[in-house]
């Protein structure tokens, strides 16, 4: 007896259409990790042969900065440090030459005073100390986080205002104090720090002024990014995700998913070595290490609803915490 012809199964039209759309939905997401993994395994540039001897960076004293400032030098960039604070110049100087031996220079500059007469003075004195210099890199990384996890109403305007001079328009300035010199010499590279709260995350809700603040260095960065290539300068803002800042330590003391955050977030030195070996590399928006990488692409397969309601529930939660500690006499205005 002959056996049973095997009928062969056939997917109902339905479900591969539905394949389909989801591939096509999944593939942009997985081109850019792919592409990103290619840039990660290409060689660094030689930033002093590729943009100058040296290097401008902005808040280089702690965290972020203060990594950034030594793999720049470890790279043999000499360094013009500029902060606030005089004394902590000094010891990030002192570090950099005797571990690295390069040359520094150190510029104190209140970078929330910008835009007023002691802030020109001060940006008078900056670019004074860069005439002359073959400065092909500027880091662009102080910043201002807080007042943290508020409502806009809750804070008084000139807080307000003395992040946007921080955060926006620092950043200008800078940047356009040392653009003539690289336009000169025909090469150069600009790095803004901006972060995914802006980026990656659709809003970031109580802590809005800084997220806008870094909205705009993201666009800025973008269009300089277009206007200056052709001249031979490299413009980029990196939106890294959690890095193990004091910002982040508070953070982490208030969030419910705290094992989750510390077992994301980089340590400043970490993401330092990413970040300065993308320099040159890459879009103008990026996230220069894999796994913050990994993390945006995730991000953006979740609905912006989800997200809403994810942060807004979190950080209605910090604010909690925050002004029970406020009421103790424990205030915290994280600053990178």
């Amino acid at each position: 007896m002959a056996s049973p012809l095997r009928q062969e199964s056939v997917a109902p039209a339905w479900f591969v259409s539905l394949a389909f759309l989801g591939a096509l939905y999944i593939a942009p997401f997985v081109l850019r990790l792919l592409a990103h993994i290619a840039l990660c395994l290409r060689r660094p540039k030689d930033l002093r042969r590729s943009y100058g001897a040296w290097a401008v960076i902005t808040g280089p004293t702690s965290g972020i900065g203060r990594s950034m400032a030594l793999e720049l030098a470890r790279r043999g960039l000499n360094l013009v440090l500029v902060d606030l604070n005089d004394a902590n110049l000094q010891e990030i100087s002192k570090t950099i030459g005797s571990t690295h031996g390069v040359q520094t220079k150190t510029v104190v500059l209140d970078l929330s005073l910008v835009s007023t007469p002691q802030g020109d003075h001060a940006m008078a004195r900056l670019r004074d100390t860069v005439e002359g210099l073959d400065v092909g890199v500027l880091v662009n990384n102080a910043g201002v986080a807080g007042p943290s996890a508020r409502y806009i109403h809750e804070a008084d305007v000139e807080v307000w205002v003395r992040m946007l001079r921080v955060n926006l328009w620092a950043v200008t300035e800078l940047t356009s104090a040392v653009l003539p010199g690289m336009l000169e010499r025909g090469r150069g590279a600009v790095l803004n720090m901006g972060s995914a709260s802006s980026e990656a995350i659709p809003s970031f809700p109580l802590y809005t002024m800084y997220a806008a603040t870094k909205r705009y260095v993201a666009q800025f960065s973008r269009s300089l990014y277009v206007e200056y290539r052709s001249k031979g300068i490299d413009v980029q803002c990196q939106a890294p995700f959690h890095v193990r800042t004091r910002i982040m330590s508070r953070l982490v003391d208030t969030s419910r998913f705290s094992m989750l955050v510390l077992l994301i977030a980089l340590t400043p030195d970490t993401y330092a070595r990413a970040a300065v070996r993308w320099i040159g590399h890459g879009p103008p928006l990026c996230a220069p290490n894999v796994r913050h990488q990994l993390l945006w692409s995730l991000a953006a397969v979740l609905p912006d609803r989800f997200h809403d309601w994810l942060r807004l529930h979190e950080h209605v939660r910090h604010r909690q915490l925050l002004r029970k500690e406020s009421s103790t006499g424990r205030v915290h205005v994280p600053v990178i």
